[in-house]
This record gives structure tokens, sequence and C-alpha cells, in this order.
């Protein structure tokens, strides 16, 4: 019977994983830029006496699916999206590089380029200051340029404060961190890639498909209903067989 439980509860326990990455995309469904995970799993033999009839199941690795999520055009100066493969590099919270592709960007008190989520926008040599007063353009090869309001010429006075850092790095190289950031693998801070471009003023959503990410859940639900059945029926037919050994007594 025990080898029963382990294994059953091996597989309700991976399914409850898979259940909550799930639950993840689907709370981030509208989230700019977001890109959904997923857990993947193995199945790991058990080793002993009689047949190799069973098998754990085991958390191989957390991947990220990097499919293009859709462009919408906001009109919004500080609006970017990525297009194609590519990422926009931000300070994380530890203070190193990190990269997103959430490119609602806003400025703060300081005039410091952020992202929605309070990230420090990083140009090539390091967080990106804006000019209070002045009209932002973001060109396509990240080029931040600033336009003064008010004054006699001014729409001709365009002055370059900084560039965003794009980069492209293998996406098997990329893992995701607790703030949700991505990061590189060995934590080497990735070059920038001259091929990688903006869209400005637009947005691209969440590459996660609500409707693939509920038939999903359903699914997990049923097998974690299954492992649960399994444990139980483990535990009827210890019971009965307590029940048998007492009788013979």
């Amino acid at each position: 019977m025990d080898r029963l439980i382990y294994t059953a509860m091996s597989g309700a326990k991976q399914a409850f994983l898979q259940q909550a990455g799930v639950a993840q995309n689907l709370a981030n469904a509208a989230t700019t830029g977001y890109r959904a995970m997923e857990h993947r799993f193995r199945a790991v033999p058990v080793l002993g006496p009689g047949q190799p009839t069973r098998a754990f199941t085991a958390n191989a690795s957390i991947a990220n699916a990097f499919d293009q999520g859709p462009v919408m055009t906001t009109g919004r100066p500080l609006d970017v999206a990525v297009q194609g493969a590519g990422w926009i590099a931000v300070q994380g919270s530890d203070g190193g590089e990190a990269y997103t592709r959430a490119g609602n960007l806003k400025t703060d008190a300081n005039g410091v380029l952020q992202t929605s989520a309070g990230f420090n926008v990083l140009g090539e040599g390091g967080p990106i200051s804006l000019p209070p007063d002045n009209n932002i353009v973001i060109a396509p090869d990240g080029t931040v340029s600033s336009i003064p309001r008010f004054g006699a010429g001014a729409i001709n006075n365009t002055n370059i404060v900084g560039r965003i850092k794009l980069v492209n790095p293998p996406e098997n190289e990329l893992v995701r961190g607790d703030d949700g950031l991505l990061l590189t693998r060995n934590g080497v801070a990735a070059a920038a890639d001259e091929n990688v471009k903006l869209a400005p003023e637009s947005l691209e959503g969440s590459n996660v498909n609500s409707v693939d990410a509920m038939v999903r859940m359903i699914s997990l639900a049923r097998q974690y209903e299954m492992q649960i059945k399994m444990l139980q029926t483990a535990d009827a037919n210890s019971r009965a067989a307590t029940q048998l050994l007492t009788m013979n007594r």
C-alpha cells in the first residue's frame, strides 16, 4: 500500500503545481508583454523488487513560451512594442540587469524612464532620465529624443537623451526570476543587439491563450482528482487488510 500511496502522492503534487502555473497564466492573460510559463515533468522509474511497472512524477523544469503576442496601436508616446524576437533591458529588483517585453513605460518623480511595474529602463550608460516639460519620441532603434513644448523654434530643437538597450539572447539561456523578469542563466548581462527593433506608440499583449489555458485547467483538475481517488483507494485497501488480519487472530 505504501508504494501506491507514494506513487499517487507524487502525481497529485505535480498536478497541483501545474494548476498553479496555469492559474498564473490566466491571471496574466491581460498583462502587457507577459510570456506564458509551463511546468515540465518527467517520469522516474521506481527501482526495486518486482516488475518495473511503477514510476514517480518529478519536476523537470519551468519553461517559458516565447511566442509573439498581439500588437496593438495605442498612440501613446511612451508605449513601445518589441517587434519579433528581443527584449528591453531593465534594472531588476536586485539591481542587476533583467529583461522584459512590457513596453508600457512611464517616468517617476525624478524623470527616470521606467516600466509600469517601476523597473528602471536601461540605456547605454544606465537608467535614462528625461527632461521635464518636453515631448518624448522613441525611435524604432530605441533612441529616446526630447522636444521642448514651449519656446520659439522648439519643434526643431530635438535632443537625444539616451537609447534603450535592446537585447536578444538565446531563448534557452533565459530563466524567469522571482520578480517576473527574465534573467540570463549565467547571470552575465546580454550584449545590445542592433537588429532588435521597436514599434513606437504600440503595446504587445500577453501570449496566453485563455481558451487553451481553461481547457488545460479542467484537464489538470481531473488528473488531480484521479490521483486523490488512488490515495483513497489505497487507504480503503489498507483498512480492509487490517480488518482481515484482526479477524484471523
